[in-house]
């Protein structure tokens, strides 16, 4: 069979799926769910009337400020930004509708709305960078960002590690089951229950502190829901805005029993040492609240009764003005007839995959967003560390044979250092350590730390790779080379190491393709909207709209990469390995025929 053919016959058909596909997504598109989209006054919700016996209200407020500076006293060129007048912002993008990005790629939600406004009424710019919540803190700690905002909702713990704002929140915990668990309330969470929380908010630490648990931890809200209808999980402890927003009609799972947050309001978390940052977001936050602004987004956005007893902003801000929540959520029941989000009947199995991995008006919605944004991205991060990967770990294998100790030692602690650690930790570390230092050289982007940090871990397994071709080279090859009168760098160079690379090139190929799909993790390092990558577009979309349909449309863009790389490597090694086939004719041979006529 023609090699060629071995080829281009797995890209062929990997273009024939993507082309059925594209025609089938050429049909009329449906209407697009997007969860961070303003639900409006029309999803108003009433006080819970399911609140847990235990639950008495809010704990004694000792950090709300009494009153807040007046705005024209705020000082903007002393509040120590990252880049003077803009408000670099740290937030996630997958729990809606408090912070998300939404269907035009943007980062938006109740929190970062609000937040807008804020940064409108102090005259700063603001831009939002995509993060994950496990590092956020550590992040503005570090001053990677100037302010966090994600549904942050207060602890001593946290305090510890950085300061916050006054409240401009304050939620509920919500208790989410699979439809007929018998688990009914809180106090009947029990060991050896499996009781999801996404890591590192406080809805893990009342599981840990308060109900003395081990929750089953997860990276973010849309992957805890979906082991939850999959009854991977016995229930979700979750904020009960992500709860309501996420559970909709027809879900198998429930929203059961509410209880207040037993800690403090939800608020947004600065650096320690910046108090005239905190102030200065304490004064915008009461002056969106006095001049309406607050009262208008919340009830966009999230429009639920408040706590007794509680209000946003400072002691001295006003009490916001808001509709009847509890009336209008009477009345649009009363309207609809239907029961409440999670209570309707069970979708079919068929039916729930269907809409999970195949709305094909996502993949329609995905598509264009993966060729524009992931794709390019993708591509970027992958090849920059693989030019340094290759580099550095040529130099590697060349100082890993060296007769020399000084240069073998070296080699082999860089190695069994990057080869030990999982590569999350190397990119974190990277980003989190050295990204602080290197900020005036990178503009605080994490996108060059990203591609440093995923061409030193490539380089450690490069160079091993390449160190195995070069030492399963036959001796005799470099002292044949000698006696013909090469130095043994020019045998090395011209003989050896020719003949080793050549060798190791399906793993090479093996090393770019985990390389490849390693690049998602520098997601962790926190990206604007249009840095992300493949597998971050995906997702994006997967948390607004509750479907598997955009991750799975972004593996066939992996897939289209991965699978043609791989045959056209085994393709490249068979030649070298077979040579020409004996109908080609000799180059050299034919030029010595020509002569001799």
């Amino acid at each position: 069979m023609n090699p060629f053919a071995r080829l281009t016959r797995p890209l062929v058909m990997v273009l024939t799926v993507l082309l059925g596909l594209g025609l089938v997504l050429a049909g009329p598109a449906g209407a697009n769910v997007d969860q961070c989209a303003p639900p409006g006054v029309e999803s108003a919700s009433a006080l819970p009337t399911n609140l847990a016996a235990a639950a008495t209200g809010p704990e004694t407020d000792r950090y709300t400020t009494p009153d807040v500076e007046p705005l024209d006293a705020v000082d903007i060129g002393a509040l120590n930004l990252s880049t003077p007048g803009t408000l670099t912002v740290g937030t996630l993008s997958d729990a809606p509708p408090s912070i998300c990005i939404n269907s035009a790629g943007q980062f938006t939600g109740f929190d970062n709305e609000l937040l807008r406004a804020v940064a409108g009424k102090l005259g700063l710019r603001i831009e939002f960078v995509g993060t994950e919540f496990s590092g956020l803190l550590a992040q503005v700690a570090s001053r990677r960002f100037d302010v966090g905002s994600s549904s942050i909702t207060t602890t001593e713990p946290r305090r510890r590690t950085v300061g916050f704002t006054n409240g401009y929140d304050f939620g509920y915990f919500s208790l989410v089951v699979p439809t007929g668990s018998p688990i009914t309330g809180f106090d009947q969470l029990a060991p050896g229950q499996r009781i999801g929380v996404v890591q590192g908010t406080v809805q893990e630490s009342y599981l840990v502190d308060t109900l003395r648990l081990q929750p089953v931890i997860f990276p973010d809200y849309n992957t805890v829901y979906t082991s939850l209808k999959t009854r991977q999980i016995d229930a979700w402890v979750a904020p009960s805005q992500q709860a309501s927003g996420t559970v909709q009609p027809g879900d198998p799972a429930q929203i059961i029993e509410n209880t207040f947050s037993l800690d403090n309001f939800v608020a947004w978390a600065v650096a320690k040492d910046n108090q005239p940052l905190i102030d200065a977001l304490n004064s915008g936050l009461d002056a969106v609240i006095a001049d309406g602004t607050w009262a208008r987004l919340y009830t966009d956005w999230v429009p639920r009764e408040l706590p007794p007893g509680w209000k946003p902003g400072s002691k001295a801000a006003p009490m916001p003005e808001l509709p009847d929540f509890t009336a209008i959520a009477e009345e649009n029941q009363a309207q609809q007839g239907a029961p409440a989000a999670g209570g309707g009947a069970p979708a079919s199995t068929l039916s729930q995959l269907k809409d999970a991995f195949l709305d094909w008006d996502l993949y329609k919605q995905a598509i264009p967003d993966l060729l524009k944004t992931g794709l390019p991205n993708t591509l970027i991060l992958t090849v920059s560390a693989a030019v340094i990967g290759l580099v550095l770990g040529m130099l590697l294998a060349v100082a890993g044979i060296s007769g020399s100790r000084w240069l073998r030692w070296p080699a082999r602690v860089y190695t069994d250092i990057f080869r030990g650690l999982p590569e999350v930790v190397i990119i974190l570390l990277i980003g989190l350590g050295v990204g602080p230092i290197v900020g005036g050289l990178t503009g605080n982007n994490p996108f060059p730390l990203g591609i440093a940090a995923l061409g030193l871990m490539a380089a450690a397994y490069v160079g091993e790779i390449f160190r195995s071709g070069i030492q399963s080279v036959e001796p005799g090859q470099l002292e044949a080379s000698r006696a013909l009168g090469f130095s043994y760098r020019s045998a090395m160079q011209l003989v050896v190491v020719p003949q080793g690379v050549r060798r190791v090139l399906p793993a090479l190929m093996n090393q770019f393709i985990s390389l490849l799909k390693a690049s998602s993790l520098v997601y962790f390092l926190g990206l604007v909207a249009n840095q992300r990558e493949l597998f971050q577009v995906g997702r994006d979309l997967n948390a607004q709209t509750g479907s598997l349909s955009p991750l799975v449309a972004a593996g066939f863009f992996y897939l289209m990469l991965t699978v043609p790389l791989t045959h056209l490597v085994n393709f490249i090694d068979d030649r070298l390995r077979r040579g020409r086939k004996p109908t080609e004719e000799d180059p050299l041979q034919l030029s010595t025929s020509q002569e001799m006529i």
